[in-house]
């Protein structure tokens, strides 16, 4: 039972972070209906950034946690005027070629810059443990999830109760008559890019006490993140983190219970069969079509 107990937390701390980089998927599609499959890679660069101010430059945890969000947050706004928005009405198949672009380039930059060795951040909570009679759970663990729903709450609290964030819900409705009733969209879009690479920066962050960063971390999670997305409903916000937990914990559990190599393959077969049987996700909206 502490076994079980013990992956359960493991599975949903790894969760969280599929959660966070999945709502960046989620985040941008509502926006602008764009796959940004270069998400995972702006997980990788914003730990690369927290890095570099906490590991090299010796700032304070939390200041250096803010400082790479924010300079994320500005990535984000660059990378959408830069790279998305002078081919936004294009085929999707060319939007997607550029954000696959943009994610071998960001890797490349990174492994020229902070190389190809695997990196760790230092955290308040790298080394605690909480104790539960016989039940040992790690710090950096709890930290994660509990972040993760901090987050969730302000994301909430942002789309719901502020102007800006009626305008970003407006806009992911219907682009062309958010427009006509004067709000920005422009502007909007980017707002949504920046916080969609804030909150990757985030679960870089967040990842970094669990595992290491490298060049190569935000494929290999985006490739987890997006079925994570896929699973919840694609366009459904708290599908994405939803998702996101079950794929963590259902390969927490594969990798203990089962034999070598279910690991990476029960998450997938999981989202297979709930596709099969709900193919709109877990939160998504059910269209009928008519023939």
């Amino acid at each position: 039972m502490l076994d079980f107990v013990q992956q359960l937390v493991s599975g949903v701390a790894l969760g969280c972070v599929y959660g966070l980089i999945a709502l960046g998927f989620v985040l941008v599609y509502k926006a602008t209906e764009v796959v940004n499959f270069a998400q995972g890679d702006l997980m990788m660069l914003g730990g690369f950034f927290a890095f570099t101010f906490i590991g090299m430059m010796g700032l304070n945890y939390w200041i250096g946690f803010a400082g790479a969000v924010a300079a994320m947050a500005l990535f984000g706004m660059l990378a959408e005027r830069v790279v998305v928005r002078p081919i936004l009405g294009y085929p999707q198949f060319s939007i997607i070629m550029a954000t696959i672009g943009l994610g071998y380039f960001l890797r490349s930059v990174a492994g020229m810059i902070w190389g190809t060795d695997d990196l760790k951040i230092e955290t308040p909570f790298s080394h605690g443990v909480l104790r539960v009679g016989s039940l040992v759970l790690a710090y950096d663990k709890l930290s994660v999830i509990a972040a993760t729903m901090i987050l969730c709450a302000l994301l909430w609290l942002f789309f719901n109760k502020t102007t800006l964030g009626t305008a970003m819900r407006a806009s992911s409705e219907n682009m062309l008559a958010a427009y006509y009733m004067g709000i920005p969209v422009k502007r909007v879009v980017s707002v949504v890019w920046a916080i969609s690479a804030a909150v990757a920066t985030c679960a870089g962050v967040l990842l970094a006490p669990i595992t290491f960063i490298h060049s190569n971390v935000g494929l290999v999670l985006g490739l987890k993140a997006f079925p994570a997305a896929v699973l919840g409903g694609f366009g459904s916000i708290p599908g994405a983190v939803v998702g996101g937990v079950l794929i963590g914990v259902i390969e927490s559990m594969a990798g203990f219970y089962l034999a070598e190599g279910w690991k990476d393959v029960a998450p997938y077969l999981v989202l297979l069969a709930v596709l099969l049987l709900k193919p709109e996700g877990l939160f998504g909206l059910h269209v009928r079509k008519k023939v």
